[in-house]
C-alpha cells in the first residue's frame, strides 16, 4: 500500500481535526487535517478517501497485519456522528432528520462504531448472503469491542475478526467485529470464535444492540442474513475486499459510467455524492490490499 504525494495517510500520525460550528448545531463539523506539510491546518483530508485501509507503521512506512478503523462515535455516547459522505473534505457531522439532531434514543451504544475507510456498501449490487438487499451507499461499518474510549475522527490499528449481515430498511448493512491492535485483549482474539470463547456474551449483546435500536423510533426490529450468524475472519475479508473495490469504482467514475441501465433512485445515490470531491482523489493504489 504505497503513500504518495497525494497525501495518503496510513495512521493517524500526521493528522488531528479541526471543529467548525458550535458542538449541538446543524453546522457543528469536525474535519480532518495535516498537522505538519504545506497545507498544515488548512486543507482538508478526507477520513473516507485520503486515509488507507491498510495501517501503515509510521516509524518503518511499511505496511502492518492491521486495518484503519475511523471512529464515528465513541462508546457509551449516543449522538450520531457519521462521515458526511457528500461533503468535500469528508467532515465528521451529527446525523439530522427533519431539521432535528439524531441521537440513538435506546441510549449509549457500548462498543465504538465507525467505518473502514477506502470502501464503499455499493447500491447497485445484491451480495448472494444479503437476503435479496442492495449495499446502502455508505463506508463499511465497523463495530470495535475493546476497552478503550475513542473519540470521533480518530483513527485507530484493528484485528479483523468476524461480521454480521444486518437487513436495514431494505438495505444489507454489514457490521464487521474487531479489536484495537493494542487492547489487552487483542493477542487472544484472532477469529470470531475466540470471542465468544474470551469475551461470552459480547457477539450477542452486539446483535441485539443492532436488532432493537430503531424501535424506540417506532420502527420495527432489523432482521439479520445468514441466519443471525456472526462470520468468521476469512469471510469478512472478502466482504471487505469486495467493499474496497467498489470504492475504486466510485472515484475513478467507472461506476457511475456503469449505471446507466439502473433505475433513477439508485443513479441518484451514486450521484448524490461529491463528485467533484471523488474524482480529485483517484486511487493511489495499483493493486488491492494485501491482509
Amino acid at each position: 500500500m504505497k503513500r504518495s504525494g497525494s497525501g495518503a495517510h496510513g495512521s493517524n500520525s500526521n493528522l488531528t481535526n479541526l471543529t467548525e460550528g458550535a458542538e449541538d448545531t446543524l453546522s457543528f463539523r469536525l474535519q480532518a487535517v495535516e498537522k505538519e506539510g504545506v497545507g498544515a491546518g488548512k486543507t482538508p483530508v478526507s477520513l473516507w478517501h485520503d486515509v488507507t485501509l491498510v495501517h501503515i507503521d509510521p516509524a518503518t512506512d511499511k505496511p502492518t497485519p492491521y486495518l484503519n478503523f475511523i471512529c464515528e462515535i465513541p462508546k457509551f455516547s449516543r449522538k450520531k456522528f457519521e462521515i458526511a459522505t457528500d461533503e468535500v473534505g469528508n467532515p465528521i457531522k451529527q446525523d439530522e432528520k427533519k431539521g432535528k439532531l439524531r441521537e440513538f434514543k435506546k441510549g449509549d451504544i457500548f462498543f465504538n462504531y465507525g467505518c473502514f475507510p477506502r470502501t464503499w456498501e455499493d447500491p447497485t449490487h445484491v451480495h448472494p448472503d444479503a437476503m435479496g438487499c442492495r449495499g446502502d451507499n455508505d463506508p463499511l461499518d465497523v463495530c470495535e469491542i475493546g476497552l478503550r474510549i475513542v473519540q470521533p475522527g480518530d483513527i485507530r490499528p484493528v484485528k479483523i475478526l468476524g461480521i454480521l449481515c444486518m437487513i436495514d430498511d431494505g438495505e444489507a448493512d454489514w457490521k464487521v467485529i474487531v479489536i484495537d491492535a493494542e487492547d489487552k485483549w487483542a493477542p487472544f482474539l484472532n477469529d470470531i470464535g475466540d470471542v465468544e470463547k474470551h469475551l461470552p456474551g459480547t457477539l450477542n449483546a452486539v446483535r441485539e444492540w443492532f436488532r432493537t435500536y430503531k424501535i424506540p423510533d417506532g420502527k420495527p426490529p432489523n432482521v439479520f442474513g445468514l441466519n443471525e450468524r456472526f462470520m468468521d475472519r476469512s469471510y469478512t475479508m472478502q466482504i471487505i475486499k469486495e467493499c474496497n473495490q467498489a470504492w475504486k469504482e466510485l472515484i475513478t467514475g467507472e461506476k457511475e459510467r456503469k449505471i446507466q441501465h439502473h433505475d433513477e433512485e439508485i443513479k441518484k445515490l451514486v450521484r448524490k455524492l461529491s463528485k467533484s470531491n471523488l474524482l480529485s482523489l483517484a486511487p493511489e493504489e495499483d493493486e488491492a490490499p494485501t491482509f
